[in-house]
Formats: structure tokens, C-alpha cells, sequence
């Protein structure tokens, strides 16, 4: 079972009402809370960890998991207000964010709200994006992984998603010192080119893959946008592997969840073909990581053809045979290309 921890809130998506103009619809959101529907969606037992409002936005939130077969065990309720995040789309720039969070729910989340010892059939747990930014869950989170990974070789697979929202970021230094903390507990990290380049401007993005993978983690995967995503994970033996994968060329509607959906399917993945181990995932062969990569990429060109956080299911994903983009080589593994 993967565990995601984290936020959970409304997204206020930008629309437009026949007769009355532009208005935000509410949706339900919140990368981890996304990545959990995502995995749910595809068959990998999922739960979420977090705590949610009383609220009717809060009613929304647990009823959608439990709708999706994500487990609910683990979200404690609060009589705090859902957190709220309007979203403005344009034409062809990255979703835009204004977040209220002062005194919400999810944001309240504190390591006495996580049970100490977790159900024996969690193998991997996920964390990250704005709920490390706000106290006191980030504390939390953090306090959880780091319990956690001190477990030794019962340590469930921690995989981390800094999905950086600068804005929310209030002191970058400080910031950073921190993030690299959780860089040093996680397996697996997935991050795009934008988080690279926000975390260290002055680095290649290749050094700046080699900077985290020195940092703990035995893989890091960067997502790429319409050039799909890359992977370089680390052996016992310290030997490197490389893979790459395309996205597929269907129609896009916008990118909101994309990386959250790209993120629960790579482990959904994992997870199916009884690959969800420390030890398992430092065997993965080449084919293995370019195999779980395009499923990734799958699933994350899908959701961009539907418009808010809508991840798709197996069937959906399993039905996809298009082309890659053109120039994508299909099988583009290898041991000495860069990312």
C-alpha cells in the first residue's frame, strides 16, 4: 500500500458560465490528495494521511477518496475551514495560484495526528509540495519520514515530490537547507525541470540530478514536459542507469495534476509488479525504469487531455497505442546518453 501525506484542498478553477461570465468552479485538489486519486484510479492500494475540515468542502474532499478507493483510515477531521486555491489558466504558460491557508484543516496536520506505528502493508510513503511549506504539518511530515526511514531495512520507500510553488516559499535559503534534508531520507524523488531550476539555478540540469542522487536518494526522475521524462538511478555497487521516456501526442487541455498523476503512476507501477522495495528498486533493469516511465507518462498525457485533475484509469491508460511525439525514439534507454 503507498501512503500519500499532505494537503488536500479546493481548487478554484477558472471558468465560465453561459450568461453570466467568468466564475471559479470548486474542485477538489492538492498534489499528494491528487497523486492518491491517481493511484487509486489505476488498482494500487492507496491511503491517505491528512487532516480534513469539517466543512462541506471537507465532506467533498473525503467523499471523492473514498470514491476513488483510496483509503481514509488515516485523515482526522478538524473544525478548521478547507484550505481554498483559486487557479488562473492562460494559454500556453504554467497554471497561476492564490492560496488561503491561514487557520485551514489540512495545514493543522501534527505528528500526534499520525498513528506511531503505521498498518504492516504500507510499503511506500509519498510527501511533499506546498504542505512543506506551512507549519505545522510540515513538521509533521517530516518528523514521520524521518521516523520512518530510521526503521533500517523495514523502511517503506519514501518518494518525494518538492512540486515548488515559490510564492510560498518565504525565505529561499532557508528553504532550500531544509528541502535538502528531505532529498537525504528519500528512495525516489520526482521533480521537474522547473523545480531544478528553481532549487539550483546555477547547475545543468544533469549536475543538478547528480547533486540530489549524491544527496541519498537511489533514483531521481525529471519530468520534461512535452519531451517526456528521464530517470537516473543509483546500484548497490554505486553504478549509474539511465532511461527515458516519451509523453504521447493527444490534445492538450491544460496541465493541472499532470505531475501528480505522472507521480502515482510511476509508483502505482512499482507498486503492481511487486517492485515496491528498497532492495527491488536498485535491480530495476533499464527496461524496467523506461517501462514504468512511459506508463507514467501515459497516464499524465491524459490527464492533460481532460480539463482539471482528472487522472485516468487502467483501462484508459492500458487503451493508449498512439505514436510518440516526433523525434521520441521508443526505445530510448541507455547507459551513457545524458537526461
Amino acid at each position: 500500500m503507498i501512503l500519500c501525506c499532505g494537503e488536500a484542498l479546493i481548487d478554484m478553477v477558472k471558468g465560465r458560465v453561459p450568461g453570466k461570465g467568468e466564475c471559479f468552479i470548486p474542485c477538489p485538489g492538492g498534489s499528494p490528495y491528487n497523486t492518491a486519486i491517481a493511484i487509486g484510479r489505476l488498482g494500487a492500494p492507496v491511503c491517505f494521511c491528512g487532516k480534513l475540515s469539517t466543512d462541506f468542502f471537507g465532506d467533498m474532499l473525503v467523499n471523492r477518496l473514498a470514491q476513488n478507493h483510496v483509503s481514509t483510515d488515516l485523515i482526522t477531521r478538524s473544525d478548521g475551514h478547507s484550505t481554498l486555491a483559486f487557479v488562473n489558466i492562460t494559454a500556453d504558460s504554467e497554471p497561476e495560484y492564490v492560496f488561503y491557508t491561514e487557520g485551514a484543516a489540512d495545514r493543522s496536520l501534527s505528528i500526534q495526528d499520525i498513528p506511531f506505528k503505521l498498518p504492516s502493508e504500507i510499503r511506500c510513503i509519498l510527501f511533499g509540495s506546498i504542505s512543506m511549506t506551512m507549519e505545522p504539518i510540515a513538521s509533521a511530515v517530516e518528523a514521520l519520514v524521518s521516523r520512518e526511514k530510521g526503521r533500517g531495512d523495514s523502511a517503506p520507500v519514501i518518494s518525494f515530490d518538492p512540486n515548488v510553488r515559490p510564492f510560498m516559499v518565504k525565505d529561499k535559503n532557508t528553504y532550500i537547507r531544509r528541502l535538502e534534508t528531505w532529498l537525504a531520507s528519500s528512495t525516489i524523488v520526482k521533480i521537474s525541470v522547473a523545480d531544478l531550476g528553481f532549487i539550483y539555478p546555477d547547475l545543468e540540469p544533469e549536475k543538478a540530478l547528480q547533486k540530489i542522487l549524491a544527496l541519498g536518494p537511489r533514483l531521481v526522475i525529471v519530468t520534461r514536459g512535452a519531451e517526456g521524462a528521464a530517470a537516473l538511478l543509483r546500484r548497490e555497487d554505486g553504478s549509474l542507469i539511465r532511461a527515458k521516456a516519451p509523453v504521447v501526442d493527444l490534445p492538450v487541455v491544460d496541465t493541472i495534476g499532470a505531475g501528480d498523476t505522472f507521480h502515482g503512476a510511476f509508483l502505482s507501477w512499482l507498486e503492481l509488479k511487486g517492485k515496491m522495495s528498497c532492495s527491488a528498486l536498485v535491480s530495476l533493469s533499464e527496461q524496467d525504469l523506461y517501462a514504468a516511465l512511459y506508463f507514467a507518462n501515459k497516464a499524465a498525457s491524459l490527464v492533460c487531455s481532460k480539463q482539471g485533475a482528472e487522472p485516468p484509469s487502467m483501462a484508459e491508460v492500458n487503451a493508449v497505442h498512439l505514436p510518440s511525439r516526433p523525434g521520441a525514439v521508443p526505445n530510448c534507454l541507455a547507459r551513457e546518453r545524458g537526461l
